[in-house]
């Protein structure tokens, strides 16, 4: 399963779920995301397939290693691209939107520098993202 922007906010809102809630079902993402059960059961089916994910038998989902190295690649990215955003003046909604449009698309390189300058800048220490 190649790796695209749809399954890397799949894995990284199971992550933030998984932070917020403790436990996972796949009617949380379907709240969390918008979509229909269907289009989530099908998802969680490849997830599982491809060892993005566990289900056990009472339907909660938890992030395989495999899966939650995405998720929290993608999760870092969210944050500190949103941090930086408002740490340049722009405000804590907007800064949000358009991290979560942009994480994806970003070189390796290009993320490494906004990280470094941010945290230069703020001198602020990372989060874990683990």
């Amino acid at each position: 399963m190649q790796i695209h922007e749809s399954a890397e906010n799949y894995l990284e809102t199971i992550y933030m779920l998984q932070k917020k809630l403790g436990s996972v079902r796949s009617i949380d993402i379907c709240n969390e995301l918008g979509f229909s059960k269907p289009t989530v059961s099908v998802a969680m089916k490849n997830f599982y397939k491809e060892g993005y994910i566990d289900k056990n038998e009472e339907g909660y989902i938890t992030l395989t290693e495999k899966g939650k190295d995405i998720a929290t690649r993608m999760y870092e990215r969210h944050v500190i691209v949103a941090e930086f955003f408002m740490s340049i003046g722009v405000d804590k909604e907007t800064a949000l939107k358009d991290s979560c449009k942009i994480e994806h698309d970003l070189s390796s390189e290009t993320f490494e520098c906004m990280k470094k300058h941010y945290l230069e800048f703020t001198g602020k220490d990372l989060p874990q993202f683990n």
